[in-house]
């Protein structure tokens, strides 16, 4: 895989909390337009992993490494910077602003874009209604009463009120039915037709390895294996660690 076509190159990413190594030496490529997963069980260092790459670890943390964005070295930006040119990531908990509405947390999405005079800024805002219905429907509703499914697009909708290139989500099936994972999931597809390249994290394997191109399984912070995503779908020990015949994954 040449580099010019990685939006994304994380390389020997290592994260610590005190003394305690929470991701070792893991190195990922996202090439643009698709969709790179990192699965893995609860504690496996995923959420460690994305916080490393955006620069947001808390303050207790330290990560070493390198990250390299459309072929530049950003491994010393702080997180705004990453923004900025383009890097968004959903969080696992959303942080969404309960008091206000649906539609002030999508503008909030977009406030550096306005600050900037970004020309055509508020037409994202009508493109994220058009692949969030329910979202336009609700846009005068308080996010605090939304339900988990319309919160979790929500949170994709402010994300992507960025324009940005690399979209990184954490647990996106967190907490959210079987029915709503898949239509969440079938939105995530669509979006990489709109060239945004995306970066999921998931203890859903079976949801993430469905919709992604590539993925790797990381284990008590390093990977274990990695390869195409159909490819991993039937590997003996994704199966019987992760997929499991009759098991339902829980998010």
């Amino acid at each position: 895989m040449s580099q010019d076509s990685l939006v994304l190159h994380a390389q020997d990413i290592s994260a610590q909390y005190g003394k305690v190594n929470a991701v070792q030496n893991v190195s990922l490529r996202l090439p643009k337009s698709s969709i790179v997963t990192v699965i893995g069980a609860n504690g496996a260092g995923k959420s460690t992993l994305l916080n490393g790459i955006m620069g947001s670890l808390p303050a207790s943390g330290r990560c070493f490494g390198k990250v390299h964005y459309q072929q530049q070295n950003i491994s010393s930006w702080e997180v705004e910077r990453r923004v900025a040119a383009g890097i968004s990531l959903v969080p696992e908990r959303r942080e969404l602003f309960a008091s206000m509405t649906v539609e002030d947390n999508l503008l909030l999405g977009g406030f550096r874009l306005y600050q900037a005079k970004t020309p055509g800024w508020r037409q994202t805002l009508e493109q994220v209604f058009e692949l969030f219905p329910r979202l336009q429907e609700r846009r005068g509703q308080l996010a605090g009463t939304l339900s988990g499914g319309e919160r979790q697009m929500l949170a994709l909708g402010r994300a992507l009120m960025a324009q940005p290139q690399v979209l990184m989500l954490d647990e996106p099936s967190l907490g959210l039915a079987p029915r709503v994972v898949r239509e969440i999931f079938q939105i995530i597809a669509r979006l990489r037709r709109t060239g945004v390249s995306i970066l999921l994290v998931e203890q859903n394997a079976r949801a993430a390895l469905q919709v992604a191109d590539y993925a790797y399984v990381l284990e008590t912070g390093e990977v274990v294996l990695e390869g195409p995503a159909n490819e991993l779908s039937d590997n003996p020990r994704v199966i019987e660690s992760y997929l499991g015949l009759g098991k339902t994954q829980t998010a």
